[in-house]
């Protein structure tokens, strides 16, 4: 059912006004709640531990005065596609504690438009692609002369946003909680009640030099979700192999290197038979979801960095909290590469790509009340969940600072799973001392008998592993 967050209901603008109306008391009576004062949804998990100490949350709370709910749908107007920048005009201006729905598309979805984009008219204006006409000329941060179009494909995402969040400066750590995750129904009248999202193992999946019998070859597998939330598993389709494929304007694409080239399904031989019988864990999250660095003007959305972006973590998801440090003025919050589901690794290249909409709260916490709180020297992206705290460590933490001018070339062949694992563990035993007030000795102590260390993936240019730590280890400990 339609609550104010799917366009292409026929009552849509109905459905959404009642739904912001019915919202504003609960609103309302959430921000004036001790909850809230006390580190919100996070401060329930075990012991009541949350990043936000109560004084934090307090003084975090002094500069709410009405939160507002705002809703930013995906069309041509409001995605950039492909990179991250300091620059771009934000499409809506919050305070902190307003709360904002969003759409988010996946840029896989023209491997199946019929699917995916027929009959939606935000997906139809972004896909947009004909001889005469493309609904979003920029796909990536390459030059806008690039041989495959302004941005050359360097970078691949579909991003909404950004939302600027007033009063954000550099130094600040902007709180991001995920209250809801629903899928985009599919608006063909043919698959009404479904969703769908693409897995491509592609040429930069970690598998790709290793195929049995030294085989080559890309192949993208649709699957189907339960957009009422009536089935938490999604169930295979089909599959087909990459055909080779011939874009609008005459360019061929051997392989899988532009996103959002539209397939022909009469030049592919499709596989109805395909994972019969088996039933995939639904996990719907944000792939890509982050802040604008300061470092460069275009910003690849592909390698993760200091201030989010494509993390892959299907952590990412409903009821956690994402903590990130402020890079440039406003924030400038951007959301996309949405995911049904994802293991770890996500080793072929993609998870289920599909698209979701999300409702987040942001709440700004400022550099001045971060002394001697769990805040205070965060400098990368951090995940809170009810039960655990996950760090995300890359190759390179600061890519663009760490790999100098060429940074953006540089990283995709320099990245490794062994500097990923350097990273995680200094970030860890760095929180455990300042947040948890170990010694070095302690943390080491702990990091090998209680904290889980695992590839977050293997496929984004800057490699990642995080490192998880149960909330309730610290439950009877008083600092």
């Amino acid at each position: 059912m339609c609550r104010g967050d799917d366009p292409n209901c026929v009552a849509f603008e109905e459905h959404r006004l009642r739904y912001k109306r019915d919202m504003l008391p609960e609103r309302r009576a959430f921000l004036k709640s001790g909850f809230v004062a006390t580190g919100g949804a996070a401060a329930m998990a075990a012991g009541g531990l949350s990043l936000v100490s109560p004084a934090l949350a307090q003084a975090a709370a002094k500069a709410v005065k009405t939160a507002a709910h705002y809703h930013l749908p995906a069309t041509a107007e409001t995605v950039h596609w492909g990179y991250f920048s300091k620059s771009l005009k934000p499409q809506v201006e919050i305070a902190s504690g307003d709360f904002v729905t969003i759409e988010t598309l996946t840029h896989h979805a023209n491997d199946d438009a019929e699917r995916m984009v027929t009959g939606d008219p935000g997906a139809e204006s972004v896909f947009l692609w004909t001889k005469d006409k493309k609904g979003v000329a920029r796909r990536g941060a390459g030059p806008e002369d690039a041989k495959l179009g302004p941005g050359g494909g360097l970078g691949v995402h579909i991003c909404t946003g950004p939302v600027a969040v007033r009063g954000a400066e550099p130094g600040d750590v902007l709180e991001v909680r995920i209250l809801d995750v629903t899928p985009r129904p599919s608006a063909n009248p043919k698959f009404k009640g479904s969703s769908f999202g693409s897995n491509a193992a592609a040429w930069w999946g970690y598998h790709y030099n290793d195929m049995l019998g030294g085989k080559k070859r890309e192949v993208v597998t649709i699957y189907e979700v339960d957009a009422t939330g009536g089935r938490d598993w999604a169930k295979a389709v089909y599959n087909f192999q990459w055909p080779g494929v011939t874009d609008p304007y005459g360019v061929e694409h051997p392989t899988i290197d532009y996103p959002g080239i539209p397939v022909d399904h009469a030049k592919t031989k499709r596989n109805w038979e395909v994972l019969k019988g088996i039933r995939l864990p639904v996990r719907p999250h944000f792939g890509t979801m982050g802040l604008a660095p300061a470092e460069a003007e275009m910003v690849n959305s592909i390698p993760p960095s200091y201030t989010g972006g494509n993390i892959d973590n299907w952590r990412i998801g409903k009821g956690a909290t994402m903590y990130y440090p402020v890079a440039v003025p406003g924030a400038l919050f951007s959301v996309g590469d949405p995911h049904a589901s994802q293991g770890d690794s996500e080793l072929c290249g993609t998870a289920i790509e599909c698209s979701l909409t999300g409702t987040f709260q942001f709440v700004l916490h400022k550099k001045a009340d971060l002394a001697g709180t769990s805040l205070e020297a965060l400098d990368f992206p951090m995940i809170e969940t009810a039960d655990d705290w996950v760090l995300s460590g890359f190759s390179y933490p600061n890519y663009l600072k760490d790999l100098g001018p060429d940074a953006q070339n540089a990283i995709f062949a320099k990245s490794s799973i062994d500097l990923a694992m350097r990273d995680a563990f200094r970030k860890m035993r760095q929180f455990l001392m300042q947040a948890k007030g170990l010694t070095e000795d302690e943390a080491i102590s702990l990091m090998s008998i209680a904290v889980d260390f695992g590839i977050t993936q293997v496929v984004d240019g800057n490699w990642g592993v995080h490192a998880i730590v149960k909330k309730s280890i610290f439950s009877e400990r008083t600092a």
